[in-house]
């Protein structure tokens, strides 16, 4: 754990200072943190959940809704079916060695700001400047599937309490089986009390899936020709009901094993419809539609398959006729309820997919705080599966060694945890980032210290002083008295200035390749 202690930011600046100082003026601001301090950020540690400390969960209730169900996802994520000798070679702890590197390269930025007070007032050499990152540009999510749905009015308050102070990301269910029980029934009420409160929080929302013949709405005709035009009308009305508020979409989930035994037996209408169209022919339909419904939206396909099976049989097809991808994001799952996939072969999935040219996502990640495995609770009938100790400092350990590594990559852009709590959870299983009390569990503390503090920038300056470069070294490149050089992590940023008559404010957003001033109107 870290100490509140002033200490240089990223950039070298030299007034550059901890925030506290100013908090009474402007509020509780995150402590300032410089990634450059300690390559010990590269994981969580032991001290998240002390050796020997009582499991502070209990035991969970069933979900009561849709859940993803039991296929062998991947078995272990296929851990050993692209484990190639390349792969294996990758040396872990040299890839956590470069993460600090790699995450300066790519994930900060620096721009000039040119404060421009309202008329008549001056800015003075030596006024102090805050400068607060409000939000990430990279997307750092998770299912929000138990909104409102919780156990008690208490435990619904935690639930979107901790959600909103660590994520800027949400995805929203839209499993046709459940969305839509009743033909011309879909439950878009729903869907628009999680977006108002997603809009309410600042959250981004993303839709899954348009797509996915994993369970056949009971209404479905037998008419395979039918089905493949109810499946594509579905994918234009929910793009086009929701265009104004959702803007990214998984499209179609699952396509490279479309035709496996669990689905052909519990979706056997869609599967044989989309096999009599051809897999190929039904992805370029759905995309097409999706586009066409909403060409500026931000259209993923999706898979628990990382091999080359999922890149040569769906990826790369899925392109028109001038060799154009269809789908603007590649979303991985990585459901790793058996352990931890090594980290050597998650950077080969990335280099594996990052070669299309296209931004990753990974789309559903898990890690356990329990017992490891694979549906306990469906293979040891009365099993309780509980979170323990142990498993909370592993899970806390693992997760943060994962997004560390993930966001120092710079095809991914963003992450997606699967399942916020343990009360509601897939399968059962302690998998949650909150215990089934909705208190936070290590794993939890140990994402908001990398996304909220490590990864984060609260900046105090003063102006008429900077002269302060990047890490790559501007010493000498002087700004004018009312400029500021900033070095920080890509995204939305406030700027509080202490007037001649009081606080001023602004914004200014922090983008990947950036150039030049930006001007910021104070307030």
């Amino acid at each position: 754990m870290h100490t509140q202690t002033d200490r240089p930011d990223a950039s070298g600046g030299r007034n550059v200072r901890n925030c506290k100082e100013l908090r009474a003026l402007h509020g509780n601001v995150p402590r300032l943190v410089d990634p450059h301090e300690s390559q010990a950020w590269v994981r969580a540690g032991p001290a998240y959940a002390p050796a020997g400390s009582a499991p502070r969960c209990v035991p969970r209730m069933s979900w009561p809704g849709p859940r993803r169900a039991g296929r062998a996802v991947a078995l272990l994520l296929l851990a050993t079916s692209f484990a190639t000798a390349a792969e294996s070679r990758l040396d872990e702890q040299a890839l956590l060695a470069g993460a600090e590197a790699r995450i300066i390269e790519h994930r900060m930025g620096e721009v000039v700001l040119k404060l421009v007070p309202p008329a008549g007032q001056g800015l003075k050499p030596g006024t102090k400047v805050l400068i607060e990152q409000q939000r990430h540009a990279f997307l750092f999510g998770c299912n929000i599937y138990s909104l409102g749905k919780c156990r008690s009015p208490e435990d619904n308050a935690a639930y979107e309490k901790h959600f909103a102070e660590l994520f800027n990301f949400a995805t929203l269910p839209f499993y046709w089986w459940s969305y839509e029980q009743t033909q011309g029934k879909p439950q878009y009420a729903d869907t628009e009390r999680i977006l108002t409160w997603c809009k309410a929080h600042g959250i981004t929302p993303k839709g899954h899936p348009l797509a996915w013949n994993f369970r056949d709405p009971r209404w479905l005709p037998d008419d395979p020709a039918a089905v493949i035009d109810l499946q594509l009308k579905r994918v234009g009305e929910c793009v086009n009901r929701f265009r104004g508020d959702i803007a990214i979409w998984d499209v179609v989930n699952e396509a490279t094993h479309y035709d496996r035994e669990e689905v052909r037996k519990q979706a056997p209408k869609l599967t044989a419809a989309i096999e009599r169209m051809g897999v190929p022919p039904f992805l370029h339909a759905s995309f097409r539609i999706a586009r066409a419904t909403h060409p500026q939206a931000t259209l993923i396909i999706n898979d628990y398959r990382l091999d080359e099976d999922f890149a040569t049989r769906v990826v790369e097809p899925l392109a028109d006729n001038q060799g154009r991808p269809l789908y603007d994001v590649i979303g991985l799952q990585s459901h790793q309820h058996g352990g931890a996939i090594p980290l050597g072969k998650v950077w080969a999935v990335c280099e594996r997919f990052a070669k299309f040219g296209k931004p990753l996502h990974w789309t559903e990640t898990t890690f356990l705080s329990g017992e490891q495995g694979w549906d306990l609770r469906k293979q040891r009938p009365g099993f309780d599966w509980v979170s323990t100790s142990e498993g909370e400092t592993r899970q806390a350990e693992d997760a943060a060694r994962f997004y560390t590594l993930l966001f120092s990559h710079p095809a991914v852009e963003a992450i997606t945890w699967w399942d916020f709590s343990d009360q509601n959870s897939w399968q059962a299983a302690p998998a949650g980032l909150l215990c089934v009390d909705m208190s936070p569990k290590p794993a939890y503390r140990a994402l908001h210290d990398l996304v909220k503090k490590r990864w984060w920038t609260c900046q105090e300056r003063t102006l008429g002083t900077d002269g302060a470069g990047s890490p790559g070294g501007r010493e000498n490149e002087r700004v004018n008295a009312d400029e500021l050089r900033v070095h920080g992590f890509f995204g939305d940023y406030r700027v509080t200035v202490m007037g001649e008559d009081g606080p001023l404010s602004g914004s200014f957003t922090l983008r990947r390749g950036q150039q030049g001033s930006v001007s910021v109107t104070l307030k």
